[in-house]
């Protein structure tokens, strides 16, 4: 059964004729970064290695021999999102200088394999009234509009296009529902990672390039937008999330030097067909057609390389500074389970905590099904567990003490 839309097919017609952009990427990005500046009425003078480091991934993406003008469109828009929330996170900098001295105390980031309980780990951990958790809509717009009704329409905007991205692909409601005013992942802020290469394509190029990039940057830019999500409001303990952190950790805790890290565990071989799954899911609205072993190997090494880059960091890290949860028992049992965390990262357990986690666990009720095989992508139980070694034992133990 196919995961996209007449609507998406629709879509991809009318579009076709902007489609000529991607034979010249450079010359379509230039000129999109010259509207934002019209519109905006701000420079990206200052900012020229972001704005190239986007303009290359574009042209990485334009040479994805099966994108569709939706996977083009896709790419530049979300390109454009991201520099002109840059240039708002600057301004709001230039005009409250005073904002670079905002602390950012203690953050909290939920690493892990995608599949693991990352998101219900850190909707746990956002419900506390002493912690804060970004929202969807903040990290988009991140310069939080002086005027209500401004900001209303910025966030009306948001929610029709989450909304038009399920009528493109209902599949992601089931997957992975997202809402603008609930927490949502960091990597709507960081400009770059593998959440590239999952949503769209294995783009091989621009994989060599996140392999030698360093990271630094991205992150430093993390805290300035935390800055001003966090200036002239009640400061709260941040909750984080975003799987692919866990390539990073080294990074965010020279950034961030208090940081606790919360890893979530589960078994690979349960998790990789779901990815899989999540995967085709994107790469179907961007792809004419899909090669579903790609899909399976691009999967499975994405996620090897960051179990292999998360081990390695806490070799050098404070044991302290690192929680592990396991997927099995935090599901299974979170009454006893989400205080231990809340001990375990020294936040306080309330009895208003408490009551609340019943309503922070609900699920709205919906279709569930998620189907998916490791075959169906060229993958086997076998080559799972011959890829991540000894870390499947690891996660057994984690779920059985």
């Amino acid at each position: 059964m196919s995961r996209t839309t007449l609507t998406a097919s629709l879509v991809n017609a009318v579009l076709r004729p902007s489609f000529k952009g991607r034979n010249r990427p450079l010359e379509t990005w230039q000129r999109t970064v010259a509207a934002i500046e019209k519109s905006t009425g701000w420079s990206t003078a200052g900012d020229e290695e972001f704005t190239a480091d986007l303009g290359f991934h574009l042209r990485c993406l334009a040479k994805e021999p099966q994108l569709t003008p939706l996977g083009w469109q896709s790419g530049i828009e979300d390109a454009a999102k991201r520099q002109e929330n840059r240039l708002r996170i600057r301004q709001r900098l230039i005009e409250h200088p005073e904002i670079a001295d905002e602390r950012i105390v203690a953050p909290v980031f939920v690493v892990g394999l995608p599949r693991t309980a990352t998101t219900l780990a850190h909707k746990i951990l956002a419900a506390s009234d002493a912690h804060r958790g970004p929202l969807m809509w903040e990290m988009m717009r991140t310069d939080i509009p002086q005027h209500r009704a401004e900001a209303d329409n910025a966030i009306k905007k948001l929610e029709s296009g989450t909304r038009m991205m399920v009528r493109f692909s209902p599949s992601w409601e089931v997957i992975h529902p997202m809402r603008v005013h609930s927490p949502e992942e960091s990597m709507l802020i960081l400009p770059h990672g593998t959440y590239h290469l999952i949503l769209r394509g294995t783009l091989p190029k621009y994989r060599r390039w996140l392999e030698e990039r360093d990271r630094t940057p991205d992150y430093l830019y993390l805290k300035r937008a935390l800055q001003v999500l966090q200036y002239q409001r009640e400061p709260k303990r941040w909750m984080l999330k975003y799987p692919a952190h866990l390539n990073d950790m080294e990074v965010i805790k020279r950034v961030f030097p208090d940081a606790t890290f919360v890893w979530t565990h589960r078994d690979p071989t349960t998790v990789m067909g779901s990815v899989c799954s999540l995967m085709e899911t994107s790469w179907s609205l961007y792809q004419r057609r899909l090669d579903f072993e790609s899909i399976g190997q691009v999967a499975l090494s994405l996620l090897v390389e960051s179990i292999e880059a998360g081990r390695k960091a806490r070799l050098a890290l404070p044991a302290e500074s690192i929680v592990d949860v396991p997927y099995h028992r935090l599901n299974s049992d979170p009454a006893n389970e989400v205080p231990k965390l809340y001990q375990a990262i020294g936040a306080e357990w309330t009895a208003k905590d408490a009551g609340n986690l019943e309503n922070v666990l609900a699920r709205p009720v919906r279709d569930r099904r998620h189907e998916y095989s490791l075959s169906r992508y060229g993958l086997s139980i076998q080559a799972v567990e011959d890829a991540f070694g000894d870390y499947i034992r690891l996660c057994g133990t984690l779920n059985s003490r």
